[in-house]
């Protein structure tokens, strides 16, 4: 499919958005900010909630984040289309007393954090990023810039490196930061002097280690797009600049979108798809409609999930590895994601549904099914559903490099997301 204008645009703000989110806590942060510009109100979960119907709205917890539109004519028993992303990616964590090193090299303890591809790491100027929790009370945001580097062993200390490189996640994958004794050094000053703070004023902290550079267009075409983060800001951005655009005036179902938190972990956490955000978003948003739970209980049976997250593209130097015959491709068109034993919830009723939303918005669809020798992953999809009864499709772009430290989609992929998700939002 030809790469439009719109489109290239698209990636380029894609590329904006994952520059300013190096955590899911900036994650969270740039939607809100983004959204608030466009017009929406930002909520805190401690205070009292304004009346919905009309409304604009989001809401952050931790490194997760909901925003909706509620119709001007909305009613206690009007559906909810939800989108469904996550903010968090594979990669390494801070871990406590994280200043180390040895033989005059300055070094960061971290620990694995989900299911990274180690090697990808290597190599590569990497970023500290999180939130810092200070003795005042206050929680800042903190981001290094480029700071550290996992120095791979050069090939001639390690004449087998290229046939088959394995790392240890304790000795192995330990970056460093600069020179010098460890004991006369600080990492967390660092992060402090990021944030404008004092290190002595820290008291707890979440902080991951992100990729620096910015995403890029290229390849023939300018059909390729290669970032950091992409699983999953591809779907919270492509979820965000749609709901930006929709129009609650316009009428429908209640628009939102639910970017959560530890995907890569399983989800089991207060901001995470397993946990009680969402359902308790919309509570709050169906009681100022002055619904009780039988009229909400009436609403979701009308609703739909749509979760989104990547998925898999055919890979030329490994076609084995993937179903024989359904083999989707970067520019082709978002995925419809299907597994027989539920690891993704679509079913035949949501096959049709996701096909009407593509039609509607004119955007070519591919479906994805896993090799049956090959084990299938899961999503936000399936926790969704069971937490809420609410009909949830799987689905996503596909991409190549899946939990790298830098991955890669085809530019069209992206947009046409985008106005699928628009076309979704409308009903």
């Amino acid at each position: 499919m030809p790469v439009t204008p719109a489109a290239l645009a698209h990636a380029e703000d894609l590329a904006d958005f994952v520059a300013a989110s190096p955590s899911s806590y900036h994650a969270a942060a740039e939607v809100a900010r983004r959204l608030e510009e466009s017009g929406f109100t930002r909520l805190r979960e401690e205070d009292e909630w304004p009346v919905q119907a009309g409304g604009r709205f989001v809401v952050v917890r931790d490194g997760a984040t909901i925003a909706w539109t509620v119709p001007t004519a909305a009613v206690a028993t009007t559906p909810v289309q939800i989108f469904g992303a996550h903010t968090d990616s594979p990669g390494f964590k801070l871990k406590p007393q994280p200043t180390t090193g040895s033989r005059g090299w300055l070094q960061a303890a971290v620990e694995v954090y989900g299911g990274p591809l180690l090697n990808s790491w290597l190599d590569r100027e990497l970023r500290l990023a999180g939130r810092l929790a200070l003795a005042d009370g206050r929680v800042v945001l903190a981001d290094t810039g480029p700071l550290l580097r996992l120095p791979q062993l050069a090939i001639h200390l390690d004449r087998g490196a290229n046939n088959g490189l394995a790392l240890d996640k304790q000795t192995e994958t330990q970056p460093v930061w600069g020179l010098g004794d460890p004991t006369e050094a600080d990492i967390l000053a660092e992060l402090a002097s990021s944030a404008g703070v004092s290190a002595s004023d820290i008291r707890g902290y979440d902080v991951v280690v992100a990729d620096s550079a910015r995403g890029a267009v290229f390849g023939k075409d300018r059909a390729f797009f290669a970032s950091g983060r992409l699983d999953d800001l591809a779907s919270v951005h492509a979820g965000v600049v749609a709901l930006a655009t929709h129009d609650p005036a316009a009428g429908g179902p209640i628009a939102v979108v639910a970017a959560f938190d530890h995907e890569e972990l399983g989800s089991e956490s207060r901001s995470g798809a397993a946990g009680p955000f969402l359902e308790d978003v919309l509570e709050r948003v169906y009681a100022g409609l002055g619904a009780d739970g039988s009229a909400r209980r009436q609403a979701y049976a009308s609703s739909w999930c749509l979760s989104s997250d990547v998925g898999h593209s055919v890979h030329p130097n490994y076609a084995a590895k993937h179903d024989p015959v359904v083999q989707p491709v970067l520019g082709s068109g978002p995925i419809l994601k299907i597994n027989a034993n539920q690891r993704y919830a679509t079913d035949a009723i949501g096959t049709a549904s996701w096909r009407s939303w593509c039609e509607r918005a004119g955007v070519a669809t591919q479906e994805f099914v896993s090799n049956n020798s090959v084990p299938c992953g899961s999503t936000i999809g399936p926790i969704t559903a069971t937490r809420l009864g609410i009909r949830t499709v799987d689905v996503g772009i596909p991409i190549l490099s899946m939990h790298s430290a830098r991955e890669l989609a085809g530019v069209s992929d992206l947009h046409d997301l985008t106005r699928t998700a628009q076309s979704f939002f409308a009903g």
